[in-house]
């Protein structure tokens, strides 16, 4: 049996054929991120985005707690691997650089906190135990979050609720982060990854083809505004309209049965 390495790991397996689940597990240091961590899941996700067979990601903490965020010496000593955090090869777990293109369901518990909620949001769909407890804690450290939070706190709960969090960095629960929007839903502790893989799985039940689509058009109405996803509108007809999986739609429909979606 190798030794466990210091800095943790990120692991991925396949489940159903088409979910690619991945683990981040530094439990000795409450999951707390290293370098290493990144890169691999970076690594894993960049799988996930170019292989035609998976179609949907979840990605899970395992221990009792998410992270309580970013090992510091680790990033900011005099150690600090720098060139490979730099290196912008893959998908950027945090979805500040090139950002993964197909669905991402998150679960997490515990303290969850900065790094944690940044990489949770660069995805799609949050689940969250009853026990979770958030902060964006970097104001009290004498840092700007730089992960996200400033961006997708906004987009997703609105200024007034993301200003409220993000200047005190204060810690909430899970009930605030669903009232603001940060969390879809709140699950009893020890359920959320399995309620994780629900959602991943009843989104793979839908035409990879159309999900993917459905991502792009709605990240440029976000970025670039209503008229912009109005505009490229014909151009995801014309992807999802030449796919396999269109016709495969339509006779399920006439047959009154479930489709058989290919991702072609």
């Amino acid at each position: 049996m190798s030794e466990r390495h210091p800095h943790g790991q990120a692991t991925a397996q396949v489940v159903d054929e088409h979910i690619l689940h991945i683990v981040m597990d530094r439990v000795e240091k409450k999951n707390s991120f290293t370098p290493k961590i990144i890169i691999e899941i970076s690594e894993h996700l960049t799988r996930l985005d170019d292989d035609p067979d998976l179609w949907v990601g979840v990605i899970s903490f395992a221990g009792d707690h998410s992270s309580g965020g970013l090992d510091m010496p680790l990033f900011f000593g005099p150690d600090a691997d720098r060139a490979a955090l730099d290196r912008g090869v893959g998908v950027d777990p945090f979805g500040l650089r090139q950002r993964l293109r197909k669905p991402l369901v998150t679960a997490v518990q515990g303290i969850t906190y900065t790094a944690a909620i940044e990489m949770a949001l660069a995805g799609d769909i949050i689940i969250s135990a009853e026990d979770a407890k958030f902060s964006q804690i970097e104001p009290r450290r004498g840092l700007t979050a730089l992960g996200g939070a400033t961006i997708r706190y906004v987009e997703r709960a609105g200024w007034g609720n993301a200003m409220l969090h993000l200047l005190t960095g204060d810690v909430f629960d899970a009930a605030e982060a669903y009232r603001i929007g940060l969390v879809q839903e709140v699950v009893p502790v020890g359920r959320q990854v399995e309620r994780a893989l629900e959602i991943a799985r009843e989104i793979a039940r839908c035409a990879p083809i159309a999900v993917r689509e459905t991502i792009a058009n709605a990240r440029i109405a976000i970025l670039d505004g209503e008229q912009a996803a109005i505009d490229d509108m014909p151009r995801v007809r014309r992807e999802f309209m030449k796919s396999e999986d269109i016709t495969e739609g339509i006779a399920s429909f006439r047959e009154r049965r479930d489709a058989r979606f290919t991702g072609r």
